[in-house]
């Protein structure tokens, strides 16, 4: 049984402890290695790695940086497929999927950092009598928590622009997924990382989680997942004055119009709906349809939806692999029970899928379509995190506007139509943080991500991700 270890000032050291965690392949409901239950004593080795190894990083010139991060996005590209197929088995997801988004998207991730702090300028302001000008300085120590669904995706979401900006970083993988987080820990070594720069600590959310988030000298956090975590690290972190970026929960509307490019807009909503097995936060969960045209989606939703095959990641004809854990399975499916009991109509799916031969313990389950449920039901309104979507219809745009809103959450939504000027005054009035025309997960790295509402404070990417991971410092000189 293999047993994953902490990247620790440039070493992989087992936990003080000697204490491990059980890992599962999903896929087939079984564990195949073990995890370091990191506590206290271990994020504080890491910590200490880190604040020795700021001192020279934060001096280390831009362009040297870039080439060491440079160094670790072409050696994530040249591991691609060990990388995916290690993220495959470590999460459920189809092979395919791991191969052409996850693992390519954290090699961009460390790419694009790498020559944006080479980019990244601060601003000047003149006046008749002085001149002032902003000095951007890493924090520090930072703090890094990332999710299990796009497990090394976005886990470099972080990291990357941490480390150009010149801060040493305390990372925690999701305890669910750490395999690809564990191999990166090899990666920076053979890149040549100094030791400290980046310290990775596996362990559970409440356990090592809580020491990262709540250590006196790490000076800001960012975390992804779900909106009652991010509650209660905000808690512990905002009296102790850290920065704080949470990218939490959503319960995203797909908004379908009447004039849309009907055949595009139906493949299109399918994919948001369910790929990565509905485990994205910005997957659409709200289908919302023009009345006049209800109807004939629905069927063709449904055509599609059938054609959906549910089974084990490595098939390269699959489209969904397994949930990420019993748990989560066993939560999604009590969402498709409520949703009966709310009075939801299923027209596709709510069953577990049986896969043969060794892949008949895993965690798979059907793409699920529900009508019939009322707008403010449990159903509609709390986030599941799975493949389970609900149908709606609407008779005008104000109608469709006020569906779409009437959420606690306000990561994102998509907007189908060939209407510009509908789509431009949608796009005002839409309260979410990403809003899609005639897309979904079309993603530039240099554009602001992040949420309203419930679905968390700040934003990542870009220049956002870069002024996040930095204090502005005002100097002014009179002329």
């Amino acid at each position: 049984m293999q047993k994953l270890e902490n990247y620790i000032g440039g070493k992989l050291l087992a936990p003080l402890s000697g204490n491990y965690i059980d890992n599962y392949d999903p896929s087939r409901g079984k564990v195949y290695s073990l995890i370091p239950r990191s506590a206290k004593e271990d994020v504080q080795l890491a910590y200490e790695a880190a604040e020795t190894a700021f001192k020279t990083w934060s001096t280390t010139p831009a362009s040297e940086r870039g080439r060491i991060m440079q160094t670790i996005a072409d050696l994530i590209q040249e591991r691609l497929d060990e990388l995916a197929e290690a993220e495959s088995l470590d999460n459920g997801k189809p092979l395919k999927l791991a191969s052409h988004v996850d693992i390519p998207r954290a090699s961009q991730n460390f790419s694009f950092f790498a020559t944006g702090i080479q980019h990244f300028s601060s601003e000047s302001h003149n006046s008749e009598n002085a001149i002032n000008f902003t000095l951007r300085k890493p924090i520090g120590v930072v703090g890094c928590i990332s999710p299990w669904n796009l497990p090394l995706y976005l886990f470099t979401w972080k990291i990357a622009p941490a480390l150009a900006a010149g801060n040493c970083v305390v990372a925690k993988p999701s305890e669910v997924t750490p395999m690809t987080a564990y191999l990166l820990s090899k990666l920076c070594i053979e890149a040549g990382l100094p030791p400290g720069v980046l310290n990775i600590v596996h362990g559970l959310g409440h356990e090592c989680g809580n020491e990262i988030v709540s250590h006196p000298k790490i000076k800001a956090i960012s975390f992804t997942g779900g909106t009652s975590t991010g509650a209660h690290i905000a808690k512990i972190a905002a009296p102790m004055f850290k920065k704080l970026s949470l990218e939490l929960g959503g319960k995203n509307p797909t908004l379908v119009f009447a004039d849309c490019d009907f055949e595009d807009t139906v493949s299109q909503v399918v994919r948001a709906s369910f790929a990565n097995q509905g485990q994205i936060c910005l997957c659409g969960s709200r289908i919302l349809i023009e009345e006049s045209i209800y109807d004939k989606f629905k069927e063709a939703f449904l055509e599609k939806v059938r054609k959906t095959k549910v089974g084990a990641p490595n098939d390269p004809t699959v489209h969904m692999g397994a949930l990420v854990s019993k748990d989560h399975m066993e939560k999604v499916i009590s969402y498709i029970e409520l949703a009966k009991e709310e009075g939801g109509v299923i027209l596709h799916g709510g069953n577990r899928v049986n896969v043969e031969g060794e892949f008949a313990e895993g965690y798979y389950l059907e793409p699920t379509v529900i009508e019939g449920l009322d707008q403010n039901c449990r159903t509609n309104t709390e986030e599941i995190f799975g493949p389970v979507v609900t149908l709606q219809k609407f008779k005008s745009e104000e109608k469709a506007l006020q569906l779409a809103n009437a959420t606690e959450y306000g990561l994102a939504t998509s907007v189908w139509t060939t209407n510009i000027k509908r789509s431009q005054r949608l796009a005002q009035q839409l309260d979410f943080g990403i809003v899609w025309i005639n897309c979904w997960l079309l993603r530039d790295l240099r554009t602001p991500f992040g949420g309203m509402k419930n679905s968390g404070v700040g934003r990542e990417g870009g220049w956002e991700a870069l002024k996040f991971f930095t204090e502005p410092t005002n100097v002014c000189i009179k002329l």
